[in-house]
């Protein structure tokens, strides 16, 4: 679905990364892997058309990506290295918040199984501002099942999270891949998240 051919990025006369190539489809996980600064993230905002490639292509079904942006974002979940959520409000309002927004299907005893899965229930009624980093990184995951979209793309979804939340994820990704969902994220650490590819930046 995603193709990105040759893709350069060039800042003040200096390479962020040169050349790459990525193919992501149906029922695939993309692993980029790199130390902090390598262009990782940069790489993601790309894809995502936040930023402008110095050169090189990238394509949506077939299609220039900048030709094809709102199909695109209709079947694509971003999440940044940095919390979405809204910090003032509790984790309740934010979760009504996404819900509204994205038009989600998802009903309320869904949503409290994530939770308690998550061991967030708790925190219902607490604002997001009283919750520790690992804690937020965890809420924004509800916002892939709340979205329910194909294509996810995770900046550093790892950080801050412990063995037991980290091995989550990971069945929260192979649960997605078999319904031909497919993902590409960043990770400067090791895992045990089965991949089907990975690419050094």
């Amino acid at each position: 679905m995603i193709l990105v051919k040759d893709l350069s990025i060039e800042r003040s006369n200096k390479t962020i990364f040169n050349n790459v190539n990525l193919s992501l489809g149906s029922g695939n996980i993309i692993l980029l892997k790199g130390k902090n600064g390598s262009g990782k993230t940069t790489l993601l905002k790309t894809i995502v058309n936040i930023i402008d490639p110095s050169s090189g292509s990238i394509y949506w079904k077939g299609k220039p990506l900048k030709k094809n942006l709102y199909d695109f974002y209709n079947h694509t979940t971003y999440i940044a290295d940095k919390t979405s959520s809204l910090s003032k409000l509790t984790v309740q309002d934010n979760i009504k918040i996404w819900k509204k927004i994205f038009l989600s299907k998802i009903n309320n005893s869904q949503i409290e199984s994530i939770l308690k899965t998550l061991k967030l229930d708790n925190y219902l009624n607490q604002k997001v501002s009283s919750l520790s980093f690992g804690e937020t990184k965890k809420l924004e995951f509800l916002r892939l099942i709340i979205e329910d979209k194909k294509i996810w793309i995770l900046d550093e979804p790892l950080s801050s999270l412990d063995d037991e939340s980290i091995d989550i994820i990971g069945q929260t990704f192979q649960d997605h891949r078999s319904k031909e969902g497919s993902i590409i994220f960043s990770s400067h650490q090791n895992s045990d998240i089965g991949v089907t590819e990975e690419i050094r930046l």
